[in-house]
Formats: structure tokens, sequence, C-alpha cells
């Protein structure tokens, strides 16, 4: 199969409007060809685009900051002397300057498939810029690891955020290219906009079902991204860094496991396998031990679950990781009721409302979780009426 990219760079037909121009890349360190060559250096290679800039979402472009919430700056790039913007710095939208450094701007950047991870809102930000400013988008789409399944509550209006640009789905199913048609569709923005699809890109083809196991080697998007099943978890994990709960960070496995130091793992899985053992189909569950060298807990040894999907246990339709974290929350309030579980700061700037609630787009989720009397039917019902729309929704924009 082959990315946007590597269908641009082979294709000098398809480079063709470039001629004359001066281009600008929106890129990270999974900004990658086959032969794993960086786009910036691959695109500076053809001979025939003109790079005049470089842009760098959080994180930066080639993969500076190793936590949330650690801003980049803007710097020059010491390889091909070209401006690299940092749009997780002094600003998140591009500025006016920023956007006169360019005709075209190609976007190449590794999602995964989670309403909540940042280079999705930069997309809509850049594409409300160039309509600003009468200037192209051209995104070289990339697969959705987490693959086509749909899942959680869509984001409610009001709670728009950094890590939510508008009422998508928590595991939306679509590629950047798609989410680019959708957002154009949605918010009406009136942008030359176009898609490097990929060609042979198989979202329901095992073992990766989303990411080209056989194919293409895995490069951290995030420095926390470490491998697919980070990627197939991150849709629930990414809940527990509006938790107390450790969510890896600082061990070998973040966001594939959870814990804390006064918990008791082993049961934590039991409570949830008597709430709602549906909701754990598709993977597998294990108590474990382990000891974060940096962030929540750092140094204290922790009592905890890691998720497991990477053997033949695996079911990527019946795997729920957002209902799965779900349940451990409220698993946890039932064994230890009084639990300081939600954690109280400035979660992506938002500074006043809870963590927990900007990550899911608004307060059901910690409503739920919270309420005694509140069942996994009840969760059920409100999540499955948000995923039928959403999957009706998306059809008229998928690509593949």
């Amino acid at each position: 199969m082959k990315f946007g990219i590597d269908r641009l760079i082979s294709d000098p037909a398809l480079r063709s409007p470039l001629k004359g121009r001066r281009v600008a890349l929106l890129a990270h360190p999974a900004s990658v060809t086959k032969n794993l060559t960086h786009t910036l250096d691959a695109l500076a290679s053809c001979g025939d685009i003109e790079i005049s800039a470089a842009f760098g979402p959080q994180h930066g472009l080639r993969g500076d900051k190793q936590d949330n919430m650690i801003e980049s700056p803007d710097y020059d790039d010491p390889a091909r002397g070209v401006p690299v913007f940092s749009l997780y710095g002094e600003v998140r939208r591009p500025t006016d300057a920023m956007m006169d450094a360019f005709d075209v701007i190609l976007v190449d950047l590794q999602d995964l498939g989670c309403r909540i991870y940042t280079f999705v809102t930069t997309l809509l930000y850049v594409l409300e810029a160039a309509s600003k400013h009468q200037k192209e988008v051209w995104v070289l789409d990339r697969p959705n690891p987490a693959g086509r399944p749909v899942e959680g509550l869509t984001l409610r209006a009001g709670w728009e955020s950094f890590v939510g640009a508008g009422p998508i789905a928590m595991r939306h199913g679509l590629t950047l290219g798609e989410l680019g048609l959708w957002f154009i569709k949605t918010f009406k923005i009136d942008v030359d906009y176009r898609v490097i699809e990929m060609r042979g890109w198989q979202p329901e083809e095992g073992p990766g079902f989303g990411w080209p196991l056989s194919a293409r080697a895995w490069v951290n998007p995030s420095p926390n991204a470490s491998n697919l099943s980070m990627a197939r978890v991150y849709a629930g994990a990414v809940m527990c860094e509006g938790a107390t709960l450790s969510e890896g960070r600082g061990t070998t496995r973040p966001l594939e496991l959870f814990g804390a130091p006064d918990i008791d793992g082993r049961n934590i899985i039991k409570e949830m396998q008597s709430l709602a053992p549906h909701w754990l189909k598709g993977c597998r569950l294990r108590d474990c031990w382990f000891e974060p060298t940096f962030h929540k807990h750092a140094g204290k040894l922790c009592s905890g679950v890691q998720i497991h999907v990477d053997d033949s246990s695996y079911d990527h339709h019946a795997f729920k990781p957002w209902r799965l974290h779900a349940l451990a929350f409220k698993a946890l309030r039932r064994l230890y009721p009084d639990y300081p579980l939600w954690r109280d700061f400035a979660y992506e700037y938002e500074r006043d409302k809870l963590a927990i609630d900007v990550i899911n787009g608004g307060p059901l989720l910690r409503e739920w979780v919270d309420d005694a009397q509140a069942t996994p039917q009840d969760l059920d019902a409100l999540a499955q009426q948000d995923e039928n729309a959403w999957l009706k929704e998306r059809q008229a924009i998928l690509l593949y």
C-alpha cells in the first residue's frame, strides 16, 4: 500500500500543481516515507518543490517535548534552513505572519483516531486560517491505526477546546483527510482543499485492522504513542489524564495500563467483570504492578491493570476501550466510594472545567461514574445514540 506522502514523492503529476509556489509543511516525527525519511527531507529532495516554511504541532516537528502542555518554540530548521513555526507554543492558531510564508500547506500528520488527539484540532485551525488568507491545504493521508469502529459520547455544544474541535465521537473511525472534509462541511469553511489519498488501505484486514503491520514501521506520532496497542487502547486510556490514576506515563507501556499506590488492581478487575462483563470483550486484562519514573505517582509502587490487545484474544469489533475505562472508574468508585478520583488542574489551559469533562466533551461520563444508582445500561443508552448518529453522519465523507 502507499500513504499520501509516498504517492506524492513518486508521482510528478501529483506534484505539478505545486510548481512555482511556496510550499509549507505541517508535520511531526511520524511524518516519514516508507523508507523512514522524514517528509520535510523527502519533499526537499524532490527538486521541484520550494519549501518555504514548516509547522510543528504539539510535541514539535521533530519531536522535542515529552509531556503534555510543554510548549515548543519557533526556530530555523538546521538541515533545510527554513523557519519552523510552533502551533503549540505562544499560539495554537497560525498567525497572519505565518500564513504569509506560503501559498500551499501540506499536512502530513499521523493521527490515532481519537477526538482528543490535538492534531485533529490543529487541522481545523489551519483550515480556518487558510480560508481567511486564501491558501490551499493538502492533506497527505495516513491510516487511522484504530480502524473504522466508532465509540463514545459526542462532544456537547459549549465544550469545545484544544482537545475537542467539534461534535465528534470520542473514537471517530476517520482518517485525517476525511476529518478535514467533515470540518469543511460542518463548519462551512470556504477553502481550497485536497486529499492525496492512500492506495490499498484495508482497515478491515487483520492483523492490523487499520495499521498495515507487514508494510510499515511504527514511528511514535507523540512520545507516549509507542505502538499499535497504545493506539487501540487510547480512546479509553486517555481519560486517565483527567483522573488521579497513573495512565502509565513514566513506564515502558504508557496508556496501556492504569493504577495507583492505594488501589487493588485484582479487585478492580473482579468488580468490572461483575458489573459489565460484555464491556470487556476483545482483550485480556491483567492485574500488574508498576513504578512510574516520572509523572503521576513517580517513584511509588502502583497496583493496576494492563489491557492486552496484541494476542489472539484481540477482537477488533468487540473491543470497546472507552467503555472499558469508564467501567474501571465505576468499579473503583464502588470499591472506594470516597476515592479522590478526578484530577483538578488546568487541562490544556481549560481552567474552569474538570479535566475529565474537557476530555469527554461534557460532564455525562463523570456524572455516570459518581452516581451510585447509574448502571452500565444507562451509559450504553447515552453512548449508543451518539455512536449511531456519528456513523450515519460520517458516511458521506468516507474516502475508503
